[in-house]
């Protein structure tokens, strides 16, 4: 048995060295909703590269990942969805929110703490096309989406809002973190997660041409 597990942490590590940058995420799914009151917390370094399978349930629904800033960071978001029959209009929006931004230019749905700002990704307008690659790794195509990088110095708690505008529901990705840092647990992490993405078991709608 130690040598098959050993065999299959190999097969894992070479897949993820060999993978694209957009497979190279670290997996997660998410079992409960990520609101304001419980939001998802990154863990640091903020830099390490996550993939969060979320699922926008209402036309209201806002997902919420918090991390703790003590020193300069170099903050990474995209949002991507899965090319899929019915997915073609849900094109998330999300928010930077952390103290000393300035006021968002658009409208978001929610309300700023004293003395924060936040700045709005907006994805491309509805009916306008938008590129599609394939990650190996899930074996999944999916939409490309907006991204923003930015390097943040202000202490404090900041967070990252997700959300559909147009009262659109269905699966994204919440990626976060652009480096691939890897130790026994994002590996194991994989060996788990990986399996059910390729079964199609993150989504909750079945994912149609």
């Amino acid at each position: 048995m130690d040598i098959i597990r050993a065999t299959r942490v190999f097969l894992v590590l070479g897949g993820l060295l060999a993978a694209s940058p957009a497979g190279a995420h670290v997996p997660y799914l998410e079992k409960r909703d990520f609101s304001e009151q419980r939001p998802f917390w990154v863990q640091p370094p903020v830099e390490k590269s996550i993939a969060v399978y979320s699922w926008f349930h209402s036309a209201n629904d806002l997902d919420v990942f918090a991390f703790e800033v003590d020193e300069p960071v170099r903050v990474y978001a995209q949002a991507l969805v899965p090319v899929c029959n019915g997915y073609e209009e849900l094109r998330p929006w999300f928010a930077l929110v952390g103290p000393g931004l300035p006021r968002p230019v658009a409208p978001v749905p929610f309300t700023l703490m004293p003395g924060y700002g936040a700045i709005v990704v907006e994805n491309v307008p509805p009916g306008q096309a938008r590129e599609t690659f394939y990650e190996p790794f899930g074996g999944k195509s999916y939409f490309d989406g907006p991204a923003l990088e930015l390097e943040v110095a202000t202490p404090g708690t900041w967070y990252l809002y997700f959300w559909a505008p147009g009262r659109a529901t269905g699966d994204y990705v919440a990626v976060i973190g652009d480096q691939e840092i890897w130790g026994l647990a994002e590996i194991f992490r994989a060996l788990v997660v990986t399996p059910l993405i390729r079964q199609d078991r993150e989504l909750h709608r079945a994912c149609l041409p």
